[in-house]
């Protein structure tokens, strides 16, 4: 079986790897794809969408049997900042059907914040700058640092991908799952390939 993840990130390939056990052994690969979405997701759609295209698209460009896409995104509430940070991944396997999972969300400090909806910068940009640490979120991520290691993003990751993958590995309960392309259609975003 192989498994094509949409992105090269170390943390989202490693997390599609540790979690995919549940459907059984599989080579795991990551490929670069677009996302189709800002490079800074802002609500539940545009972060859900980013995600859907990536499984797609890396489906697709490896002719793979499962695409992975996993999005981090700002999704708004009514909190100090106005946003928590959220992981989303889809799953498409066979017959192109598609599965939804989410992880823990958490909240950015509202400086933070301010940065990237104001002034139009990515999260990760903004966090070079106030952690020092280059490429954080290739390694333990905003909230590795947030909490001092005890949740890094590998283990966000990695939730939002089990979560995606329940449906499949209790497909008999689950029946029939949402086509990708319907999935992209409800999201307002025509799958393109």
């Amino acid at each position: 079986m192989l498994v094509a993840v949409g992105s090269s990130n170390p943390s989202k390939v490693n997390a599609v790897r540790a979690v995919w056990k549940i459907l059984g052994d599989a080579e795991v690969k990551g490929v670069e794809v677009e996302t189709g979405i800002p490079p800074q997701p802002i609500g539940l759609s545009q972060t859900l969408r980013g995600a859907a295209n990536r499984a797609l698209r890396a489906m697709d460009a490896l002719n793979a049997d499962y695409g992975v896409g996993i999005e981090a995104g700002l999704i708004p509430v009514p909190s100090t900042s106005g946003y928590l940070d959220l992981q989303a991944a889809v799953v498409v396997g066979p017959g192109r059907r598609a599965s939804i999972g989410f992880s823990q969300a958490f909240e950015l400090p509202a400086e933070w914040v301010q940065h990237i909806i104001l002034g139009g910068h990515e999260l990760e940009d903004v966090a070079v700058e106030k952690t020092g640490i280059p490429r954080i979120g290739e390694k333990i991520g905003v909230i590795g640092w947030l909490t001092s290691g005890l949740v890094t993003r590998l283990d966000l990751s990695s939730q939002a991908v089990m979560m995606a993958l329940i449906p499949w590995s209790r497909n008999k309960i689950y029946g029939s799952l949402i086509h990708i392309e319907k999935l992209l259609e409800k999201l307002g975003n025509e799958a393109s390939r």
